[in-house]
């Protein structure tokens, strides 16, 4: 069985989702219950700058079943190129607490990948306190390293015995897209990279607040808190973002965003 996908639109070579987050979290909890393979992941504009500059990348996530536009210039892009009149952003950390509410209620156990044993404790704790009845099928922490295709199978093997019927995978862009596009022929669930949502939920990190997230000045909160590791991405490479956006609206030429096949890459 095959689960919809919702219709993508080409935001600078990337098929970017048209989705809110009703339907996001319906197409997933959709291939939850029908224990169906399906890949997912919140895009924010690092990611698709990412494709630009790297073309084995930007094949997987145009081979992602659902790749939702997770930060507020990512939407404005899409409603600007397609005046497709998107209200919201689908933003990962807040689609996994949607995710795990419906998960708590519907009985549907999830499996947490990604960070470290420490951080996947105190997410877990999170989670339970957060969402009484959720279940936790298991964890696993990152390797911090890329895997042989032999230990993705045996982590493959673990997932799908522990009864996961939601994997949220923590990994980070671009780990967690190579992750959950590698991964999904053989786990049968919805695969969600979920960028920050681990550090976020678990207290490790503060969320920008709520009136820089509507303004898209979430890049400007995490650059304070993280000014060394994140100078790059929001200096030197976002800001050419939105100029591109409007070369592809005046007509300049994009790569294609059709699905293509990719070789396997595992992270873990």
């Amino acid at each position: 069985m095959t689960q919809p996908s919702p219709a993508r639109h080409n935001v600078l070579g990337v098929g970017v989702s048209a989705v809110d987050y009703e339907l996001a979290v319906e197409c997933l909890l959709g291939a939850a219950r029908s224990q169906t393979p399906f890949a997912g992941s919140a895009l924010a504009v690092h990611a698709i700058m990412e494709a630009r500059a790297d073309e084995s990348y930007r094949r997987r996530l145009n081979a992602l079943d659902l790749a939702t536009p997770d930060g507020q210039p990512v939407r404005w892009a899409l409603n600007g190129l397609y005046g497709l009149g998107l209200r919201d952003r689908v933003y990962g950390p807040f689609l996994m607490q949607r995710l795990c509410t419906r998960a708590a209620l519907e009985g549907l156990p999830v499996f947490l990948f990604g960070g470290t044993d420490d951080l996947l404790g105190r997410l877990s704790a999170a989670l339970r306190r957060d969402y009484p009845g959720l279940a936790i099928a298991g964890m696993q922490a990152s390797r911090f390293r890329r895997i042989t295709s032999e230990e993705a199978a045996g982590d493959a093997a673990r997932i799908q015995a522990s009864g996961a019927r939601l994997v949220f995978c923590g990994l980070g862009c671009p780990r967690q897209e190579a992750w959950v596009q590698a991964m999904r022929p053989l786990i049968r669930a919805p695969l969600l990279g979920v960028g920050a949502a681990f550090a976020l939920a678990a207290g490790d990190r503060p969320m920008a607040p709520a009136w820089m997230q509507r303004r898209g000045l979430e890049w400007l909160f995490r650059l304070s808190q993280e000014p060394g590791r994140l100078s790059g991405r929001y200096l030197v490479r976002s800001p050419a973002f939105p100029f591109l956006v409007l070369r592809q609206r005046l007509g300049g030429a994009v790569p294609g965003c059709d699905p293509t096949e990719t070789s396997p890459e595992y992270w873990g």
